[in-house]
């Protein structure tokens, strides 16, 4: 696989954890050994394309087994650690209709956060947040 084609695959992967799904920080690992094949083939380094793959398997899986956990609990606890990151009773706009237990991104004090709906019907507009599981904020109707 070309060199550009890595490196493409990395910024989807990562622009996919960081923008559009909560995938708990699975994709940061491939997006990185997606990112580390393409550096390898930049610098010159050809490997055949089975090797490519074989190559992108194995960092992606040591680094998911080795760092996920350790950096995304890491992550969790400085968020959680924080008082003044996540005020219950705090209201979020939604950027569309959001059905009972399904999930969107919304803005929160300045950064992107997953938000689950834990209300039994479906929200629209200024919702209250209830409280926080990881890194999704769960909301409801706000009263």
């Amino acid at each position: 696989m070309p060199v550009w084609a890595w490196l493409v695959m990395a910024a989807m992967l990562l622009g996919a954890e960081m923008f559009l799904v909560d995938a708990q920080f699975y994709l940061v690992f491939f997006g990185v050994a997606a990112a580390i094949v393409g550096a390898l083939g930049w610098l010159g380094i050809a490997l055949p394309e089975a090797g490519q793959w074989f190559l992108f398997a194995v960092l992606s899986v040591v680094a998911m087994l080795t760092f996920r956990k350790r950096l995304y609990e890491r992550l969790r606890r400085r968020i959680e650690g924080l008082p003044d990151v996540l005020t219950p009773g705090d209201r979020v706009q939604l950027p569309q209709a959001l059905e009972p237990g399904q999930t969107c991104r919304v803005e929160y004090r300045g950064s992107n956060w997953s938000a689950r709906n834990i209300d039994q019907q479906t929200l629209q507009g200024e919702v209250m947040v209830s409280h926080i599981e990881g890194l999704t904020l769960m909301v409801r109707q706000a009263r």
